[in-house]
């Protein structure tokens, strides 16, 4: 892995070019895990907390995952409602679960049956943010690993929401 890493900076570092106007972005949900080599000043030496979807993300993730899909009357702000701490990723899932139920039931009915905001709360209940987990390793991360202060937005938000 070293080797890689290696060749990875020396990319980055443009050995024999000038790399002037170029931004290289990178993201990851282990920060703590990248090496401190990449971290060096004009490398990738600044970190962006991007917490979950609050209520009105969640609004507009279910829409744009529904928007191909068929549905009706569905209660956006309900279900962004019935479903803090999900992600981008946790709400698709939520869809694709609705979407299933749906087609077992079209199955049986012989024709296409609309996603509901029925369908989707009853999608959450089988669902748990999968953030949860990360932010329970983030905040040992945040709290007993934080000498560069570069998890403070971590804590900040993890603090915020207990409140």
């Amino acid at each position: 892995m070293r080797h890689t890493i290696n060749q990875f900076l020396s990319e980055m570092d443009g050995i024999s070019s000038n790399n002037e106007g170029v931004l290289i972005l990178a993201a990851t949900n282990a920060p703590w895990s990248v090496d401190s080599a990449f971290r060096r000043p004009g490398r990738f030496d600044r970190v962006l907390f991007v917490p979950p979807p609050d209520a009105s993300g969640r609004v507009s993730i279910l829409k744009a995952h529904l928007k191909d899909k068929l549905h009706a009357g569905i209660d956006f702000e309900k279900v962004a409602a019935a479903t803090p701490e999900f992600s981008g990723a946790d709400l698709s899932a939520l869809i694709d679960i609705a979407t299933d139920s749906k087609l077992e039931e079209a199955l049986e009915k012989g024709e296409m049956i609309p996603i509901t905001t029925k369908d989707l709360l009853n999608a959450a209940k089988k669902l748990s943010p999968s953030t949860k987990e990360w932010f329970g390793t983030a905040k040992n991360y945040a709290l007993y690993s934080n000498e560069s202060g570069q998890y403070n937005e971590i804590l900040e938000y993890i603090n915020q929401k207990k409140k």
